[in-house]
């Protein structure tokens, strides 16, 4: 978009009260709908929500004042969200980073064969006393 009809257009909207500016932005979703020569930048999930919250709120009938008082809240929500989301995922890069480089370091672990299973021959009962002995004649 030519930056200098975005400036032209922006101080133009900056004239106009909240009403007038949902009309506008019904208007541009008409021309995009019909007119579009490219795909609308695509937005995360969370401003989806909030704009479809808005849409309903609009359908709804309610007053644009609180439409826009609480699409202001909800944005501000959406952005707390959204650098808590970077942040993670930022948290999560430095892990694995660091993983990867403590494995570079040591190396990979080399797999250890497993140890053969120990068989364990019953425990042995002792004798009983009056038992024939190999060693000593039985004598009744």
């Amino acid at each position: 978009m030519n930056p200098y009809v975005r400036d032209r257009i922006n101080r133009k909207l900056d004239a106009l009260g909240d009403e007038r500016l949902y009309q506008v932005l019904d208007y541009v979703e008409f021309l995009e709908s019909r007119y579009a020569e490219k795909p609308a930048a695509s937005t995360n999930m969370l401003q989806r929500f909030a704009e479809g919250v808005e849409d309903k709120l609009r359908a709804g009938g309610v007053a644009i004042s609180t439409v826009s008082e609480t699409m202001g809240f909800l944005n501000k929500a959406v952005g707390v969200l959204n650098g808590v989301a970077e942040k993670s995922m930022s948290v999560a890069g430095g892990v694995v980073t660091a993983a990867r480089s403590a494995v570079d370091q040591v190396g990979a672990p080399t797999p250890t064969p497993p140890a053969p299973p120990v068989v364990q021959s019953p425990p042995s009962t002792p004798a009983p006393a009056d038992a024939i002995s190999p060693t000593r004649p039985h004598t009744p």
